[in-house]
């Protein structure tokens, strides 16, 4: 058997091996070829077939196989892949990672040789589509990390500790409220955390749900624990049961970025050489970097705004505006009048406008003012309490994940 490998992306990475799925049903040929890759960014079921040099007819007949159990516009980037075809081009397979429980199968039904193999249309009833649920183990695990001089971050301090990026993310979600980490940790501060961990075939695939976690900052110690709140869903309870969302973010950035320029009444401009006031805060970040909406509201302008470059300003309740300046773009679906939630991406960080460099210029104006962001999010109300109805339970839960934290930290 001839079994050939091709790159199908130009990831510089090798991509990760797509579960092995037993193929009783269908006789391949003798002679096949086998493509594997990432999907590149941007890229659409019909590119990533016509990449591979198959018609648009297969790509149309393919989507609308699929149709029944997955939408083919959902194919995200970077997510594993594997292409099927007989030697003389006819296509066999298609196998596609949905997420870490999921893979996506599509097979040819035609005869040994396959389908597609010139340009002409093919009835969706050429291929057997199925979502196959992928086996994987659960385990509880629980991590201590350390701010420091060499790990300032809490991407870094988590990073330096074995884990990626991802469980940062989790945990920023969680305290986002509560927490700027761009500006708020200092070395000494320490977080801990009981979270699952998601394995399949004893190796590491990716995280599940954060249980708890205790994020120590200076003489704070603010504990989480994950319950669901009054409609069923997942939340976040302080060890007094007070909510842990809150009105408005600390922070419109994820990690990383600094405070470049602070709030001013009289700063020296960067591009002018003259004082005049600085009403904002400036994070300085990567170009591209995602911007999110600090809190709930109504878009009132998104495009161009001439020193400011492409800015986004949004409306929310309680009198407050924020603004997001010297964006390198403004993410789809922003425009005046659309409403935007807490945490959704509003844009991408960038030098257009007066800027010297990649940043965030973000404001706060309360009432007809503009006031120092660092200051006012540190004065938003703590958060709702929870239910009499669900106290006792939440208790036994509190109790009960802090035991389990505490035993693994020490050890």
């Amino acid at each position: 058997m001839t079994f050939l490998i091709v790159a199908g992306s130009a990831c510089s990475e090798p991509p990760p091996p797509l579960p092995v799925v037993p193929a009783s049903d269908v006789s391949l040929a003798r002679d096949f070829e086998a493509i594997e890759g990432r999907v590149p960014r941007n890229a659409t079921l019909e590119t990533l077939l016509r990449q591979h040099e198959f018609p648009v007819e297969l790509a149309s007949s393919l989507a609308g196989a699929m149709r029944g159990v997955f939408n083919p516009r959902a194919i995200r980037a970077e997510q594993a892949y594997r292409l099927t075809r007989s030697l003389d081009g006819f296509f066999r397979e298609f196998s596609y990672q949905i997420d870490t429980d999921r893979l996506l199968r599509v097979v040819a039904r035609q005869g040994d040789r396959g389908v597609g193999s010139v340009p002409q249309a093919t009835p969706a009833a050429a291929f057997d589509v199925e979502v196959i649920s992928l086996p994987k183990e659960v385990e509880l695990d629980v991590l201590s990390a350390s701010i420091s001089r060499e790990t300032p971050s809490l991407v870094g301090a988590l990073d330096a500790a074995g884990e990626t990026v991802q469980l940062a993310l989790g945990l920023a979600e969680i305290y986002g409220g509560e927490i700027d980490f761009n500006s708020d940790l200092q070395p000494g501060d320490r977080v801990e955390v009981l979270f699952e961990r998601f394995k399949r075939d004893n190796e590491f695939i990716g995280y599940g749900a954060i249980k708890a976690a205790v994020l120590t900052n200076e003489d704070r110690r603010i504990a989480a624990i994950g319950f669901p709140d009054a409609d069923g869903k997942p939340a976040w309870f302080d060890e007094d049961g007070r909510s842990l969302k809150r009105q408005f973010l600390q922070s419109p950035l994820p990690f990383d970025p600094r405070v470049t320029s602070q709030f001013s009444y009289r700063r020296l401009h960067p591009v002018h050489g003259v004082n005049r006031a600085h009403l904002g805060v400036d994070y300085g970040a990567p170009e591209g970097t995602r911007v999110n909406a600090v809190a709930s509201g109504v878009v009132e302008l998104a495009g161009w705004s001439g020193e400011a470059g492409r800015m986004v300003r949004v409306r929310h309740a309680g009198g407050y505006e924020t603004s997001y300046l010297h964006l390198s773009a403004i993410a789809p679906g922003v425009r005046p009048g659309a409403r935007v939630e807490q945490g959704q991406a509003i844009g991408r960080v960038g030098s257009t406008g007066t800027a010297t460099g990649p940043h965030l210029d973000y404001r706060i104006n309360k009432n007809g003012t503009y006031v120092n962001p660092l200051v006012e999010l540190k004065k938003m109300p703590k958060g709702d309490p929870i239910s009499d109805d669900a106290r006792e339970a939440f208790l036994r839960e509190r109790d009960a994940v802090l035991a389990r934290l505490s035993q693994g930290a020490t050890r």
